[in-house]
C-alpha cells in the first residue's frame, strides 16, 4: 500500500505519491521546545515554520494533520496559537538516504518483468524497505542485487523504484518501477487512484451486509504513535476509502475482498478494526485473540491450531492493475493465495461444514 505516503518528507519541496510509509515504525524525535515566557500568540504552523531552516508551509501544515508534531503531549491543529510554557515536540519524518542500500543476494518471487517495471510477489515476513531495525534481508535489498546484476542504476530505489509499499506480514503483489519515466507515470496513477487493486483478508467476525464502503480519515493514534486509527470526523489524517465484499462466510470469521480507492497506511486493517472486524490474527490491530465464537475448550483450541499455521495478519493482495507506463495499454496481474493463508482458510471451511452437519444430525 499500502498501502500513500503518510511520512513523506516534510522538509523539502519534493511530493512523491504513493504509499511510502512502512508498517508500525516510530517517529523519531527531531526538536523539543520549550517556549519561554516572554512568548507570543502565534499560530502553530507559523512557529514551526520559522523554527525548520527549508521546510515549507504546506508540509509543515501536514505533518501538524498527521500527528508529527506534538504540543503538551496533543495532537493540535495548524491553527493553535503557541503560548509561553508550552512544550512542543517535532518528529523526524524523512526516509534513510538510498546510500544506505546494502545489496543482498534474496531469491525474488518475479510475476513479471519487463525493460520499465517489474512486479513482485512479496512473501509474508519480508520488510519493503531498511528502516528502524530492519537495515538487511528487505525488498529494497534485494532489488539492489537483482537489478545491479541488469546494470541498472539503483542509487534512487527510494525516490524511483518504490512505485507503493504493503506491510511486513502481508502477502503479494507490488509494482517497481524501473526507470525515471515509469516512477512518474505510475505514481500518477496512484495519485488519480487509477491503480486497481484487490486484496482477500479473513476478517473476525459475520459482516451485516454483503458489501459495502468504508470512510474514516486514518492517521497517527493519538496516544500510541507506533500504530495507525481511524477519525470518522476526518478532524485528524487523510482521507481513506476501502470497499468490501464477502467471499464467504464461516459464521466466526469472513473471507472478504477489499479494494482500495485510496492508499493509507494499514488502510485495510485499521478500517477493519474500525468496523468491528478486525483481521484474523493481526496482533496489531486486536485481531491475535477470539474476537467471535464460543468458549468451549476445543473452539479455543482449534483458534490456537489456525494461528500456529497463520502467524501473521490474514491479508494478501491478490491483483493489481493499471496503464503500462511504456505501452499504454492496460495490464492485469494476479496471484495464488500463499499456502498459510489458503490452509487456514480451508480449516474454517470444513470447521464450518461440521458444525453443519451436527445441527442437521
Amino acid at each position: 500500500m499500502s498501502e500513500a505516503n503518510d511520512t513523506e518528507d516534510i522538509w523539502d519541496d519534493e511530493d512523491p505519491e504513493a504509499e511510502l510509509s512502512e508498517a508500525g515504525e516510530e517517529p523519531v524525535e527531531r526538536l523539543r521546545i520549550v517556549t519561554d515566557k516572554r512568548q507570543e500568540p502565534l499560530r502553530l504552523d507559523k512557529f514551526v515554520l520559522n523554527r525548520l531552516e527549508g521546510a515549507t508551509r504546506n508540509k509543515v501544515q501536514q505533518a501538524i494533520d498527521d500527528g508529527f508534531v506534538l504540543v503538551n503531549d496533543k495532537v493540535v491543529k495548524s491553527n493553535y496559537k503557541v503560548k509561553a510554557g508550552d512544550v512542543i515536540v517535532i518528529f523526524e519524518t524523512r526516509r534513510p538516504e538510498s546510500q544506505e542500500v546494502i545489496p543482498e543476494d534474496i531469491p525474488l518471487d518475479i510475476a513479471y518483468e519487463d525493460a520499465t517495471l517489474m512486479i513482485i510477489n512479496k512473501p509474508a515476513g519480508m520488510v519493503v524497505h531498511p528502516g528502524c531495525g530492519n537495515y538487511s534481508g528487505t525488498l529494497v535489498n534485494a532489488l539492489s542485487f537483482y537489478l545491479q546484476q541488469e546494470n541498472i542504476e539503483v542509487s534512487h530505489l527510494y525516490r524511483v523504484g518504490l512505485v507503493h509499499r504493503i506491510d511486513k506480514d502481508t502477502t503479494g503483489l507490488i509494482v517497481i518501477a524501473k526507470t525515471d519515466d515509469a516512477m512518474t507515470k505510475l505514481a500518477a496513477q496512484f495519485k488519480k487512484h487509477t491503480v486497481y487493486r484487490r486484496y482477500i483478508a479473513l476478517v473476525w467476525g459475520d459482516l451485516p451486509e454483503d458489501e459495502g464502503t468504508i470512510v474514516a480519515h486514518i492517521g497517527r493514534n493519538l496516544r500510541f504513535r507506533k500504530v495507525m486509527d481511524a477519525f470518522p470526523d476526518g478532524e485528524h489524517g487523510k482521507e481513506a476509502i476501502t470497499h468490501y465484499k464477502v467471499l464467504e462466510r464461516f459464521n466466526y470469521v469472513t473471507l472478504v475482498e477489499l479494494r482500495l480507492e485510496t492508499g493509507r497506511t494499514h488502510q485495510i486493517r485499521v478500517h477493519m478494526k474500525h468496523i468491528g472486524h478486525p483481521l484474523f490474527n493481526d496482533a496489531t490491530y486486536g485481531g491475535d485473540r477470539i474476537v467471535k465464537g464460543t468458549v468451549f475448550s476445543k473452539y479455543k483450541q482449534f483458534i490456537d491450531n489456525c494461528f500456529e499455521v497463520l502467524p501473521r495478519h490474514a491479508l494478501h493482495a491478490k491483483e493489481l492493475g493499471f496503464t503500462h507506463p511504456a505501452t499504454n495499454e492496460k495490464v492485469h496481474f494476479s496471484s495464488e493465495l500463499p499456502q498459510d493463508m489458503a490452509q487456514v482458510i480451508e480449516k474454517w471451511r470444513a470447521y464450518t461444514n461440521g458444525r453443519k452437519m451436527q445441527s442437521q444430525g
